[in-house]
């Protein structure tokens, strides 16, 4: 048997079903991959920089590279491979650190701490912005931005510290802000997001490649648009704020860059989307033999209701159907609540009623559950485990302890840093 990117393969396959299952979501996996995305589609030849066909003139230049967020170390292997010694320098901020065996030469990194930011990551920031602040006119700054960047770029205006901002986004996280509001906020709590690395990097030309988990793709929202001029204004940050009742006491909001001529010669577009992980996931399916349908790339809303809702569509189905979709749901937490993430709850929500012959499969493409698994899988073969082990589905979902309930039943899934970060996918199955 080949490398499985889930780790635990073999032992979550074992019913056929469940295997189609595995296959579709690791078709949607390795569509994803950051590295390989980067090798397949960027290149240098005589002074060329080529991505995706769009050329770059290297001639009289300095190239350089920044990578922030959950691919930025698998985008800058990718990176030093790719351009050898014409890569003049680089800087790297990642959640994970390098896996062992891998290095590199020219880039130097950095770890953060994700998702509550840290003062490690506000160290990381101001190095970045140093970085950046180097650069001239004659250079040309590659970057590559994915999730999980907002947090990573937490760099507070005084007196506000990282442990504000935390607190900021747990109680907006506890009250299920929606991703566009949280980001808006944070665009105006930070001096390093909102288009702030392109005014750093200003005058050197900027190619900002994006890696898309924000349902839409709007470059303005992932990782709160660190590269793109931001057309909200601190206002719509305290009127959030105040929306959501969050204390003053514990932020400070500021303006984001908005002179034209910070983004003139910024070039920002999207590099992967989880639309490229459900092509595969749908092609996947279809050469396994189902009818298979891609439902939705911008899921939202209160988790249950999403599964509950596509529990009943999946219902009305007729044998061999795959249903993929993508997107960010959210957890309305109480005040009192155990460990778990967005996939684990929607699998374990959908567990009383899923049918014998149904499966759904909620992952997120980073590998973290907002804990160590991806997700977990839903069917009649994890509800037995749970019968085995009298566990009650509403009792656990009650406390909301997913996590709990599928380390118990063996039926979360392990992936480990993925090195990709599209949103989370979904697949929904009838044998």
């Amino acid at each position: 048997m080949g490398h499985h990117v889930i780790e635990n393969f073999d032992t979550l396959a074992t019913t056929p079903l469940r295997r189609d299952a595995l296959l579709i979501a690791e078709a949607g996996y390795n569509a994803i991959n950051v590295g390989s995305a980067c090798i397949e589609r960027l290149s240098i030849k005589n002074d060329i920089l080529s991505i995706d066909g769009v050329p770059y003139s290297l001639a009289g230049r300095h190239l350089f590279f920044v990578g922030v967020g959950k691919c930025a170390f698998a985008a800058s292997l990718a990176i030093e491979e790719i351009c050898g010694d014409r890569l003049a320098g680089g800087i790297a901020l990642d959640v994970s650190p390098l896996e062992e065996g891998q290095s590199l030469t020219t880039i130097q990194t950095f770890v953060g701490t994700h998702p509550l930011p840290s003062d490690a990551n506000e160290h990381a920031t101001k190095q970045i912005l140093e970085f950046l602040s180097e650069r001239t006119e004659d250079d040309l700054v590659l970057m590559l931005i994915s999730g999980g960047g907002s947090t990573l770029l937490c760099l507070p205006p005084s007196p506000m510290t990282p442990a504000d901002e935390s607190v900021v986004w747990s109680e907006l996280t506890a009250k299920g802000v929606r991703i566009q509001d949280m980001n808006t906020v944070r665009k105006h709590i930070s001096r390093a997001r909102g288009g702030a690395l392109s005014a750093a990097a200003f005058p050197a030309e900027v190619v900002a490649l994006v890696v898309s988990d924000v349902p839409g793709n709007d470059i303005e929202y992932i990782s709160s648009g660190p590269t793109v001029r931001d057309t909200s204004t601190s206002g719509d940050a305290e009127a959030i704020l105040k929306r959501y009742t969050i204390s003053p006491s514990v932020y400070q909001c500021i303006e984001t860059p908005k002179d034209e001529k910070f983004f003139k010669r910024v070039s920002t577009r999207l590099f992967l989307t989880n639309r490229d992980a459900l092509t595969a996931m749908h092609q996947a399916a279809v050469s396994l033999g189902y009818t298979a349908t891609i439902v939705d790339d911008m899921v939202t809303g209160d988790v249950r209701e999403v599964g509950r809702a596509l529990l009943e569509n999946l219902h009305a189905m007729p044998s061999k159907t795959v249903l993929v979709s993508a997107g960010e749901t959210t957890v309305t937490l109480g005040e009192t609540h155990g460990k778990g993430g967005r996939n684990q709850e929607m699998a374990l929500a959908a567990l009383g009623d899923i049918r014998d012959d149904e499966l759904i499969l909620p992952f997120a493409s980073d590998g973290h559950d907002n804990t160590n698994v991806a997700g977990a899988v839903s069917d009649a073969t994890t509800r037995e485990h749970a019968r085995e082990h009298r566990l009650s589905i509403d009792e656990y979902l009650s406390k909301h302890c997913s996590y709990n309930f599928f380390a118990i039943t063996k039926d979360a899934l392990v992936t480990g840093y993925t090195g990709s970060n599209v949103s989370d996918l979904i697949i929904a199955m009838k044998k």
